[in-house]
């Protein structure tokens, strides 16, 4: 039963086996299960549920009705140990609901620092997120899924599973992501394809114009030349000493296996 501290509401029902910093807040009617920590600063609202194995960081919040650690959506999974971990600062809000990992993907669901996802977003088994994204209603991510830093995912963007999204990148609203979207390009459509540079979001996070126009550069090898992709590759390894963010192309083309947005 819920412990005698003023910051828990009485009507939750935190289990001895949670391991929560003494500063956390927690709603009525909330649920938190064994081997759930939660670290300082963190604020999860009303009828929010908590499964374990889960470490959540510091000065998350976690808003009502979510559901945070769940089994995995995976008719493979038969209850082996898996887990999730979280990192700090991140908010997630009303309806959200995150999945542990399975045996076959490692065993964890990662999610980085700073990460801002709005209601109703899924996060499936063994996702790894990286920091600093933005996840806007609705939108859901299947399993095995890597997004990496600054990405932005409009409304009721879904990403296929074992999909890529690399840093930087955009999705428009109602994109269907069914193959890899490389490092600071901005896709739509259904299926997802590739529209230009995320220009506007680079120049909110600092990139200078320079910066910039050697991604574009870069864009325009990999989208307009109307090379092979194996061709492609080839030229943009000749602009990498011109710019450091044209190595991240060539990696995340390097490490692709569902094939690119093209």
């Amino acid at each position: 039963m819920n412990p005698a501290r003023p910051n828990i509401h009485p009507t939750a029902i935190v289990d001895p086996g949670a391991r929560l910093a003494d500063d956390v807040t927690v709603g009525p009617l909330t649920v938190i299960g064994a081997e759930v920590e939660v670290g300082p600063g963190c604020r999860i609202g009303a009828h929010a549920l908590l499964q374990g194995p889960t470490r959540i960081g510091r000065d998350n919040r976690i808003d009502a009705y979510a559901s945070i650690g769940g089994d995995p959506q995976d008719k493979k999974y038969k209850g082996e140990r898996s887990e999730l971990v979280i990192g700090d600062g991140n908010t997630f809000h009303e309806f959200v609901t995150i999945n542990r990992g399975t045996a076959e993907g490692g065993g964890v669901t990662r999610i980085g620092d700073d990460n801002w996802i709005m209601a109703y977003v899924h996060v499936a088994h063994d996702c790894s997120i990286g920091s600093h994204t933005i996840f806007a209603n609705n939108a859901t991510l299947a399993g095995h899924v890597e997004i990496g830093d600054w990405v932005v995912l409009g409304g009721f963007a879904g990403v296929h599973q074992f999909c890529k999204v690399g840093a930087h990148a955009f999705a428009a609203m109602y994109s269907a992501i069914n193959r890899d979207v490389p490092p600071f390009i901005y896709v739509a459509g259904q299926f997802a394809a590739p529209r230009g540079v995320n220009a506007e979001g680079l120049k909110r996070r600092g990139f200078d114009a320079e910066r910039i126009g050697a991604i574009k550069r870069a864009y325009r090898t990999l989208y307009m030349s109307h090379k092979t992709l194996e061709e492609a590759r080839a030229a943009l390894t000749e602009q990498v000493s011109a710019s450091p963010d044209v190595r991240a192309f060539c990696d995340f083309i390097d490490r692709s296996e569902r094939s690119l947005v093209r």
